[in-house]
């Protein structure tokens, strides 16, 4: 099992944001999960330009940016720890950028059997709509949620442990492949409004639709 820490604050390792997302990997580690780490801030992540190309063929991008290497890293991930500081109640734009270039994944449900968990922080310590956020994105993209951890950017013991807690639950959520029913309910009824739209576009998005038919969902 590995998990992938995708982190977007402009301070790297120096970050609260980080630091809050290492000790979730520490409770990863305590439970035996391996864990990677990408810092966005080393790496190209243009805009989205809506053109459509990754729809028409499958994650193919005129762009030429490290956005593939990173979506591919996603897809091969069991879980993935979206980390990032909150800005304006919002992730950072590399954040957002990056979400934005895996439409795809939204279109196809390709996180479906995934967990996503999300890390924030703040001056201000007010997070929660940013960590919503983050468990929205991942339902789109299909994937379940196991939780968050937020915090000041000068936390202290209590939650650090809360985040070594976090850790030790997505652990367990992938060793016991957890249902949250609620969510799968709410996966769902995405892939029901999706299914829908690749009918209507089958002759624009030729490559998503086969994938759809491959996997029985039309």
């Amino acid at each position: 099992m590995g998990v992938l820490l995708i982190s977007s604050s402009p301070h790297q390792e120096k970050s609260s944001t980080f630091l809050l997302a290492k000790e979730v990997l520490c409770g990863l580690s305590e439970e035996g999960v391996s864990g990677e780490t990408l810092h966005l801030d080393n790496y190209k992540v243009f805009f989205c330009k809506h053109c459509e190309a990754c729809h028409k063929k499958i994650l193919k991008c005129p762009l030429k940016d490290d956005v593939s290497m990173i979506l591919q890293k996603m897809l091969e991930a069991d879980a993935i720890l979206l980390a990032s500081p909150n800005y304006i109640n919002q992730v950072t734009a590399s954040m957002k950028a990056l979400f934005d270039r895996s439409a795809h994944f939204i279109h196809c449900k390709r996180l479906a059997g995934k967990y996503i968990a999300g890390v924030v922080s703040s001056g201000s310590g007010q997070n929660q709509e940013v960590l919503d956020y983050l468990k929205y994105y991942g339902s789109a993209c299909g994937a379940q949620y196991s939780g968050g951890v937020s915090a000041q950017q000068q936390f202290d013991q209590d939650k650090k442990d809360e985040a070594f807690e976090l850790g030790k639950k997505i652990a367990s959520d992938l060793r016991e492949k957890r249902q949250y029913a609620d969510q799968l309910r709410n996966i769902e009824k995405g892939k029901q409004y999706f299914a829908r739209v690749i009918k209507a576009r089958k002759d624009d998005w030729q490559e998503e639709y086969v994938y759809w038919s491959q996997k029985g969902w039309l």
